[in-house]
């Protein structure tokens, strides 16, 4: 099991990029949380199969129909098994 934190910039908010994500993360069977930053990004926290995070990243670079993401800075970190399901924050 491995994480990432990843932070998205561009069109990313008001776009159904969270629950776009969070959706996406349910079928590969990850765990973890999205949400929009003041700054306009948005921040995703997932834990999984690291096959099925890469995955999850790959999708981020293109996002929700609506998005146009310009930038995605992931960093990879051990797993804290802290989550039980992924899920939108606020």
């Amino acid at each position: 099991m491995k994480a990432f934190k990843a932070i998205v910039s561009g069109k990313v908010q008001g776009v159904w990029f969270r629950d776009s994500t969070r959706s996406e993360a349910n079928k590969l069977n990850l765990v973890g949380w999205v949400r929009n930053l003041s700054d306009g990004t948005v921040e995703v926290c997932a834990e999984g199969n690291e096959s099925e995070l890469q995955k999850l990243v790959e999708w981020l670079y293109v996002g929700s129909p609506r998005s146009k993401v310009k930038n995605v800075d992931v960093e990879w970190r051990a797993s804290t098994g802290e989550f039980s399901q992924f899920e939108m924050r606020f």
